[in-house]
């Protein structure tokens, strides 16, 4: 018997809600539309505004008021408190120049380093010269110019060429033409 009663109060708790949103769906959409700004936000106000009506359903018949003002408060409360919560807590994570470097893993960096350089094997010396110079020592185009005894230009076009080879060839696995190295 206990059985059918829960049956019937869920069928019952059901029917409240699906009348509730669909007689008052659309407005409290709406206004917590208009107070967030974020569609999305707001129908996560909505869905919470009906649980919270679900959880005491003896507030929308007390005769102090419309349903509709008692779910319209709801979510503006669901609103402010959210609003507040957010400007209680520090923001975690302000920006990517400002967020610490995640460590990676020993292994991976030393894979890394491997493939890399053995993608840094197959291209031409002087590609490889001009990504040492600019990649692993640090160095400006001006100074790598100087180091090289080449045109700044040259260390440009040099760096552009090696960096598509190693890009489509040497790191994709694929083997680099005669061609690729000799540019």
């Amino acid at each position: 018997m206990a059985f059918l009663s829960r049956k019937r109060d869920a069928a019952a708790d059901e029917a409240l809600i699906r009348s509730l949103y669909e007689e008052h769906g659309r407005a409290v959409l709406a206004y917590a539309t208009r107070l967030t700004g974020d569609r999305a936000a707001a129908e996560d106000v909505v869905q919470e505004t009906l649980v919270r009506a679900w959880k005491h359903p003896e507030s929308l018949t007390n005769g102090k008021g419309s349903v509709r003002g008692w779910l319209l408060t709801v979510a503006r409360n669901i609103i402010t408190d959210r609003h507040r919560r957010r400007a209680a807590r520090p923001q975690e994570v302000e920006g990517h120049e400002n967020v610490p470097a995640v460590e990676a893993d020993h292994a991976d960096q030393v894979v890394d380093q491997v493939v890399v350089g053995d993608a840094l094997e197959k291209l031409s010396p002087e590609h490889r010269e001009v990504l040492t110079e600019i990649y692993y020592r640090g160095a400006t185009v001006t100074e790598a110019a100087q180091a090289l005894g080449v045109p700044p230009g040259t260390v440009k076009s040099r760096t552009y060429y090696a960096l598509r080879v190693l890009r489509d060839r040497a790191l994709a696995g694929r083997p680099v033409t005669a061609e690729e190295v000799a540019r």
